[in-house]
C-alpha cells in the first residue's frame, strides 16, 4: 500500500494488520483485524507521529520512503508509549539518531523502560507548541486514555486532531477514511473498542472531552492511531464517547447465562419473554459460546445486566469467571444488575453473581431468583413474571 495524503504534505505512512485476532494477550479479540497509524508531516522540520508495531516497521519506513529518505526525519512525537505504536522506534532511530522524541514525562520514562534507548527526549506538557515550519504541532496531555504517559497532538493550521487511541477502531481495511467504509461497520467497532478498553476510564473521558471543548479548537479531522480515519463527520465520534462516558442507555437488557444441565437455560429464556412483555428488548447470551467482548459491547447501550448460573460448590459456574471478572475492572456506567440459578444441595449461586455485579458498580434491581432443581411451569411462570418487574424496573 502507497502513502495516503490526509492534508496537503500530511500523510498515513502506517500498516494493516489483517492476521491479528486478539489483543492485550487473549483479553479483546480483533475479529476484523488492527491498523497501526502513524502520519509523516513535511515541513521545515519533517516530523513522524507515532510509528507502528515492530513486525510492521519495515512497511512503515518503505512507505516513508516513497515520500523522503527516512534519515531526513528532524521530529518524533511519541502520544503513546504501548508497543502497537512504539515497536518501530528503534529501528527507526538506527536511520535518525539525531531525532528528538517529543513526549510526556511518563511517555520518557516508558520509553527509556521498553527500549532503554539513551535518545534526544524532550518532555512536553498541554499547552506547549512546537513549530514546524508553516504549521504547528500543540500538544494535550491525556493522562489515562488510556495509559498515564498518553497525549493528543494538535495541528491548528489544519483542524486536525491525533489522539492516538482514543476514537479508535481495531479494524483492518484497504480504505482509510471513515467515508470510504460503511459507517455502522465504523461506529459498531469503534463501540466495541470503547466497552473493552475505555469504559472503565469514562469519568476522565468525560474530563478530557469537556477540557478540548473548553479550548474551543475547530476539528476537521480525527486521526487516531487504530482504524480509519475521521474527516465526514468527526462529531459523530466525539458525540458517541460522551454519551459512552455518560452512561446514558437504552431500554434494553443484556441476559447471561451458563447453565449444566438446562434448568437455569430454561429460567433464562422465561426471563427474556418477561423482559419482552413489557417492550424491553432482551439478548440472550450463553457465556461459553459467545465473545466477551461482544457482550461488553452489548452492554454499552443496554440498562440491565442479568447473569444466571446454578449453584456447583456453593457458588456459581466457573466458565462465568472471566466475564464477571473482567466485567469488575471494566465497571459500566449507570447501569442495572440481577442474579438468578437454579441449585440442588444448596444455594450460593445467586448471592455471589450479586457481590460480583455490586463490585463492579451496577445497582441491584431486585431480590434475585432463585429455582429448586428443575423449574416446573409454575415456577418458569415466576421466572417470567421477574422478567417482567425486572423491566419496569428499567423503564422506571
Amino acid at each position: 500500500m502507497n502513502p495516503v495524503l490526509l492534508k496537503e504534505d500530511i500523510y498515513w505512512v502506517g500498516a494493516v494488520d489483517w492476521d491479528m485476532r486478539y489483543f492485550h494477550g487473549p483479553v479483546y479479540s480483533t475479529h476484523r483485524g488492527t491498523t497501526y497509524n502513524s502520519f509523516l508531516i513535511i515541513d521545515q522540520k519533517i516530523t513522524l507521529v507515532d510509528t507502528v508495531f515492530a513486525p510492521f516497521a519495515g512497511e512503515m519506513l518503505e512507505r516513508i520512503r516513497k515520500i523522503i529518505d527516512p534519515s531526513r526525519i528532524d521530529y518524533i512525537v511519541i502520544n503513546h508509549v504501548e508497543t502497537d505504536h512504539t515497536g518501530a522506534l528503534p529501528e527507526l532511530m538506527k536511520l535518525v539518531p539525531q531525532a528528538k522524541i517529543f513526549c510526556t514525562a511518563r511517555g520518557k520514562a516508558g520509553l527509556l523502560k521498553h527500549y532503554y534507548g539513551e535518545w534526544d527526549y524532550e518532555v512536553v506538557q498541554t499547552g506547549m507548541k512546537l513549530p514546524l515550519g508553516r504549521r504547528t504541532l500543540s500538544f494535550i496531555e491525556a493522562p489515562m486514555l488510556h495509559w498515564p504517559d498518553s497525549m493528543f497532538t494538535y495541528i491548528p493550521e489544519e483542524e486536525l486532531l491525533m489522539p492516538n487511541d482514543a476514537f479508535g477502531q481495531h479494524l483492518a481495511s484497504s480504505f482509510r477514511f471513515d467515508d470510504e467504509v460503511d459507517n455502522e461497520l465504523v461506529m459498531a467497532e469503534a463501540a466495541r473498542y470503547y466497552a473493552n478498553i475505555l469504559y472503565p476510564l469514562s469519568k476522565m473521558v468525560l474530563k478530557k472531552l469537556d477540557e478540548v471543548s473548553a479550548l474551543n479548537i475547530p476539528i476537521s479531522m480525527i486521526a487516531p492511531s487504530h482504524g480509519v480515519i475521521w474527516r465526514d463527520n468527526p462529531g459523530q465520534i466525539i458525540e458517541a464517547y460522551r454519551r459512552w462516558a455518560s452512561g446514558e442507555w437504552l431500554p434494553k437488557a443484556v441476559v447471561v447465562y451458563e447453565t449444566m444441565w438446562g434448568s437455569t437455560a430454561a429460567m433464562a429464556r422465561a426471563v427474556v419473554e418477561g423482559l419482552g412483555a413489557e417492550k424491553v428488548a432482551a439478548t440472550l447470551v450463553k457465556a461459553s459460546i459467545r465473545d466477551l467482548n461482544n457482550i461488553f459491547t452489548e452492554l454499552l447501550e443496554a440498562r440491565l445486566l442479568v447473569v444466571g448460573s446454578p449453584t456447583v460448590n456453593r457458588s456459581y459456574l466457573s466458565v462465568l469467571s472471566p466475564f464477571l471478572d473482567e466485567l469488575t475492572g471494566l465497571k459500566p456506567v449507570n447501569r442495572l444488575g440481577a442474579a438468578f440459578g437454579s441449585y440442588g444441595w444448596s444455594k450460593g449461586a445467586v448471592k455471589n453473581i450479586e457481590a460480583k455485579l455490586e463490585a463492579a458498580g451496577l445497582t441491584l434491581a431486585g431480590e434475585g431468583l432463585e429455582q429448586l432443581w428443575v423449574p416446573d411451569a409454575g415456577e418458569l411462570e415466576s421466572c417470567y413474571e421477574w422478567g417482567r418487574a425486572l423491566a419496569r424496573t428499567v423503564k422506571e
